[in-house]
């Protein structure tokens, strides 16, 4: 078995559904956010505050890294940004790797993170138009990078069940 890795935008799902694959896989399941708070002993919401975006995007690198350079297999959820910062959308193209990008569009998005939005200090301020720009402007800006994923799956309008059924045809 691969490295498989589950990318895409904040709400798309990664998380959520790189913990279901991994149930079925008989898998570890490990979320890159997770794993950074547990290095450096805070969330990443502090990590932001008190030591900035650039810090917090090279020890995302360090760790991110480190994973791909080790012998385990497992599946990995990364953070919505990750793909896009110190070349680490290089990894999504390894040959021990599987990468899918789980697409979602701006409106599910939208709709997904405004029930959520309470816990997502970036957007927690945001109203309904504001969000949709945002988010609008960050899939532009991530495309190229998420693009580089080996494989897309739509995420609009399936259940959880559905795309992890999507997910596991695909790696058999």
């Amino acid at each position: 078995m691969k490295k498989i890795i589950l990318l895409g935008y904040m709400g798309s799902g990664k998380t959520t559904i790189a913990s279901l694959v991994a149930d079925v896989l008989k898998k570890k399941h490990l979320d890159l956010d997770k794993l950074i708070e547990k290095k450096k002993g805070k969330s990443i919401n502090s990590i932001f505050e008190t030591d900035g975006k650039i810090y917090f995007r090279k020890i995302e690198h360090t760790v991110f890294k480190d994973l791909m350079e080790s012998q385990d297999d497992f599946v990995l959820s990364v953070g919505g940004g990750t793909p896009c910062y110190a070349n680490n959308h290089l990894f999504l193209k390894e040959k021990e790797v599987i990468s899918i990008y789980l697409k979602t569009s701006v409106e599910e998005l939208s709709k997904r993170l405004l029930q959520s939005k309470a816990e997502r200090p970036l957007i927690a301020q945001m109203n309904e138009d504001e969000l949709k720009e945002f988010i609008t402007k960050h899939l532009f800006d991530r495309s190229y990078y998420y693009h580089q994923a080996q494989h897309f799956i739509s995420t609009d309008n399936k259940s959880e069940k559905e795309v992890v059924q999507e997910i596991i045809k695909l790696l058999t």
